[in-house]
């Protein structure tokens, strides 16, 4: 029996993010997209109008999710805002863990994507936050380290369960921060 619409696009899209993560962008066609979909590529390109046009659902939400963090941010100052950001930041690097991994994998290529323009004003306000809106620079380093570490590590295959990473990263992120952690 075949899948009524919504839940073909959605097997679509989790098909192309899986093989956009493993094999990048460049490297998936459409056709490889289609197979491991289960369906045809002329079924593909009903309800997409071509690999950009996929790649940009699902870059979407993970530049949504940084943008309304961005705006949760700009309210809070000092330790208020770094414990917000470090929680904020690692629960959407969770979250869209492979989507960063697809946007690490061809970055210049992928900042460029009209869908990402948000991100480099949204990680401005993360680091602003992260650092506690202080302007020293040894705050504003380690912000960006914490910026970095994150991402990195959410794209890699650490083989840690995800409630570990989770906590892990939350902590050790606060810790390079030079915030206590319980």
């Amino acid at each position: 029996m075949p899948r009524p619409p919504s839940a073909m696009r959605r097997h679509i899209l989790d098909s192309a993010l899986r093989l956009f993560a493993e094999h990048g962008f460049k490297g998936t066609s459409l056709n490889d997209i289609a197979v491991e979909a289960g369906c045809s590529k002329a079924s593909l390109l009903y309800h997409f109008a071509g690999k950009d046009a996929i790649l940009t659902e699902l870059l979407t939400s993970p530049a949504e999710g940084l943008s309304a963090l961005s705006q949760e941010l700009a309210v809070l100052d000092g330790d208020q805002a770094v414990e917000a950001a470090v929680a904020g930041y690692v629960g959407l690097a969770m979250r869209f863990h492979l989507e960063v991994k697809i946007i690490f994998a061809e970055l210049p290529d992928m900042l460029g994507h009209p869908v990402l323009a948000v991100i480099p004003e949204a990680v401005g306000e993360l680091a602003d936050a992260l650092a506690g809106r202080s302007e020293e620079p040894r705050a504003r380093v380690t912000a960006q380290m914490v910026i970095g570490g994150v991402a990195v590590t959410v794209a890699s295959e650490v083989d840690v369960a995800r409630d570990t990473m989770r906590t892990e990263l939350v902590r050790g992120a606060l810790r390079t921060l030079g915030h206590p952690t319980s």
